[in-house]
């Protein structure tokens, strides 16, 4: 079978080694360092509820790139959005042009607004560049360490690309569908964890079903007129990667981003929350990068303007919810600078006079 490497010592990477690695491939996965290595394999990093109590076998762990590259069929990269270009950089001299190159991380750079796989582009020699593609969709990583069924996004420009990461990643547990529209594949999964955080205030005021439901339905949109605002095609977001995702983000306890949102909503600071938290919430560093996004194109995000500024500038989360709900209204495709009802034309289906 392949050998795989996963770059990154995250939940969501070593879930996707164990899963990988059940499936017979021989999977080393990049640890910031031999000390870091040691504590996973130990599994005293995150305690993860593994299959059996135990990592699988063909699962390995190193600090060194070199040794996780070595003889890789296909890298996967599990970093922090942040720490991605680093990340990149560590791993260039030992990534080959034979190699498939998979992101597998839902955020945007703070500094450019760029996508995760344009990250990897700038940094990979030229070569290297087909073999690109990105893993996206409603993935909690306990439900699948748990063996619970899930659906996820391989997105390439090159089809065919997506459909070696396809056959690659599918596990009886994970199925995997394909997608050319890596743009839209993208934003979705970095841009929901917004909305997470959205949502995860409005539970932590007690505001109910119907509060969160708008607001998930109004940041669906938001996402929506921002990717097609950079070229995506607006039916993905109605895909895994868009309203899959969303859903599953909004909803569950199991969210990093949702937790966020909730104990900024019970008064406690940003900075005291991700300070305790194992993982990253991708979604702090995502609101900067995408509101200074829309404020570059002129495009109205407004709630995601509101959580910018309960992050960043101090506003409290009900005073935000007020003015969302105070906010002059039209019609739910049309705000300022969207292109959702020309894309929503574009994408009507032509009249027929058949009868059935």
């Amino acid at each position: 079978m392949p050998r795989l490497a996963i770059i990154g010592a995250t939940t969501w990477g070593a879930t996707l080694g164990v899963t990988l690695a059940q499936k017979r491939h021989d999977v080393r996965l990049l640890a910031r360092s031999e000390d870091e290595a040691r504590r996973m394999r130990a599994n005293k990093l995150y305690n993860l509820p593994l299959p059996g109590g135990k990592f699988p076998t063909r699962l390995s762990f190193t600090g060194s790139a070199e040794k996780a590259l070595a003889d890789a069929r296909a890298v996967v990269l599990v970093v922090p959005a942040q720490s991605m270009r680093q990340n990149v950089r560590q791993i260039a001299p030992y990534v080959t042009p034979s190699m498939l190159v998979v992101s597998a991380s839902k955020g945007l750079e703070i500094e450019t607004g760029k996508r995760m796989t344009q990250i990897i582009a700038e940094e990979l020699p030229a070569a290297c560049q087909r073999n690109i593609c990105v893993l996206s969709g409603p993935n909690l990583a306990k439900e699948i360490l748990g063996e619970h069924p899930a659906a996820t996004v391989a997105a390439a420009e090159d089809l065919e690309i997506a459909r070696a990461a396809q056959r690659l990643l599918s596990t009886p547990q994970l199925c995997v569908y394909t997608n050319t529209d890596v743009v839209g594949v993208e934003l979705g999964g970095a841009l929901k964890n917004i909305i997470a955080l959205a949502a995860g205030m409005a539970d932590g005021l007690g505001y109910g079903d119907n509060a969160k439901a708008a607001l998930m339905t109004r940041g669906w949109a938001e996402i929506t007129a921002l990717g097609v605002a950079l070229g995506a095609n607006p039916l993905t977001f109605s895909g895994l990667a868009g309203l899959g995702d969303l859903f599953a983000t909004c909803a569950s306890p199991l969210s990093r981003n949702h937790h966020v949102g909730m104990e900024i909503a019970r008064g406690r600071k940003l900075a005291d929350i991700t300070d305790e938290m194992d993982n990253v919430a991708e979604g702090v560093g995502t609101t900067v990068a995408a509101w200074k996004l829309a404020e570059k194109l002129g495009l109205g995000m407004p709630i995601t303007e509101k959580i910018y500024r309960v992050l960043y500038e101090g506003l409290e989360p009900r005073q935000a919810a007020l003015d969302l709900l105070n906010a002059e209204t039209h019609h739910e495709l049309d705000g300022r600078k969207w292109r959702l009802l020309k894309a929503v034309r574009k994408n009507k289906p032509q009249a027929s006079n058949s009868k059935f």
